[in-house]
């Protein structure tokens, strides 16, 4: 019985016994009878009462535990949420709650593929970036996979995710700490910034990824294949440090996997040679693509671009130059210092990290991958004061792959096209592990 229920109950079953005693009364006045009757009524209030005391202070006992409960579980969450946020694992978010920080999704950062991101401020005054996905399976997997990889990870170089919402049946939200200077595409190409990285920047920028690649393929218990890195996917803070983000792509590799045929997705422009032909990848297909952005970070450009006048007559293209070809002559005549973004020539620089990162792109960018070096030996190459060795030639077979031949006019590159070389995309969908 409920409480409130009780004590209307035992009111009134008091007031008929008094009502009961007033009529007795006034029937037989104070005879026999009436005592007899006040003696029962009398007992049968008493009873109540009674048991309304007992009942009252069992109530009262509940209800005190039940509020220390409460306070327990308050503090218990708090300290939960504290050891989830100094630990660095994801907190769910109430969609209200990202709705607010973000103005109803009002300032949007970016967008790609199949996701957009936008600018938050969390109730305690954390600048957020909140990337939506769509609820379809190509945004669950990607939810799925970020959340995976990013979860399990802690390095200084990788970017944070904060939390994440989850809409049945509807999008997928990210938490990410907020990155002030956006992209590195932002500062490196022309059209972006007003002013362009400067060199150390660079070079610091490039030392920072290749340390958080390192780690995701040889610190981690599950090694992690990022698989879409880019200059897009490279974020700076407020000090220009470098964090590496987006592994909505990411694969793991458990036990003794070496190599992962799955989705052909990514950047056409920045795809390892093995995964256009359906050859599988592994954390070399990154080292491959971390040798494009090197050579990027070093040229200011893309390594594909329209280069040339051919395509302003009738019926023909226009030439596609890949960088990494001219890179590659360039160090065989001695003129790495050539591939430098000419806005930062007249900057004061140590030419032997020029040099040294050109080099050490150009052995990342091997066709064959059991020639690349791995990326705690990139961090070596970056970092160290020997001289990096002069690469052995390479056929670069991804000009064919992507039909980027500059003397072939049959037709404009296949993936690329007229797509943006930036963009992420899928092709296929194979999915199988091989062991070491």
């Amino acid at each position: 019985m409920k409480a409130e229920s009780a004590r209307a109950l035992a009111a009134a079953v008091t007031g008929s016994l008094l009502l009961l005693l007033v009529v007795l009364w006034v029937c037989f006045g104070f005879s026999r009878t009436f005592f007899i009757f006040l003696g029962i009524d009398s007992a049968a209030i008493l009873g109540i009462a009674v048991w309304a005391a007992i009942n009252y202070s069992s109530l009262d006992r509940r209800l005190s535990l039940a509020r220390r409960r409460a306070v327990d579980g308050e503090e218990l969450r708090a300290q939960y949420s504290l050891l989830r946020k100094e630990a660095g694992l994801p907190t769910p978010f109430p969609y209200d709650q990202l709705e607010a920080a973000t103005d109803n999704f009002r300032t949007v950062l970016g967008s790609g593929a199949s996701a957009a991101v936008f600018k938050g401020v969390l109730p305690d005054g954390t600048a957020v970036a909140v990337k939506r996905l769509p609820g379809d399976a190509r945004g669950d997997a990607e939810f799925r996979a970020e959340v995976a990889a990013l979860a399990a990870v802690q390095h200084v170089n990788l970017v944070r995710l904060l939390g994440y919402c989850l809409i049945p049946r509807g999008p997928r939200f990210l938490v990410y700490e907020f990155m002030e200077n956006g992209s590195l595409s932002a500062w490196i190409f022309p059209g972006g910034a007003a002013r362009p990285l400067p060199w150390r920047c660079r070079h610091d920028v490039a030392v920072e990824v290749a340390r958080a690649l390192a780690y995701l393929h040889h610190d981690c218990r599950s090694r992690v294949l990022h698989l879409d890195v880019k200059p897009e996917n490279i974020l700076l803070d407020g000090g220009f440090r470098a964090r590496l983000a987006d592994l909505g792509l990411s694969q793991l590799l458990r036990g003794n996997a070496a190599r992962v045929v799955t989705d052909t997705r990514g950047t056409p422009g920045y795809l390892a040679p093995e995964w256009l032909s359906g050859a599988g990848v592994s954390d070399k297909s990154d080292v491959y693509s971390f040798g494009l952005v090197l050579l990027e970070l070093v040229a200011g450009r893309r390594n594909i671009r329209k280069d040339g006048a051919r395509g302003t007559e009738p019926g023909t293209t226009r030439d596609w130059s890949f960088f990494p070809r001219t890179a590659a002559e360039m160090v065989r005549e001695g003129r790495e210092m050539e591939a430098l973004d000419a806005r930062l020539r007249g900057e004061e620089m140590d030419e032997r990290q020029v040099k040294g990162m050109v080099r050490a792109a150009l052995w990342c960018v091997q066709d064959d991958p059991a020639r690349r070096p791995c990326m705690a030996r990139v961090v070596e190459m970056l970092c160290g004061d020997e001289p990096v060795e002069t690469p052995p030639e390479t056929d670069m077979v991804v000009v064919r792959l992507l039909g980027l031949d500059e003397g072939d006019e049959a037709a404009p590159p296949r993936p690329v096209g007229e797509r943006d070389p930036s963009a992420s995309v899928y092709f296929a969908s194979v999915s199988t592990v091989s062991p070491r």
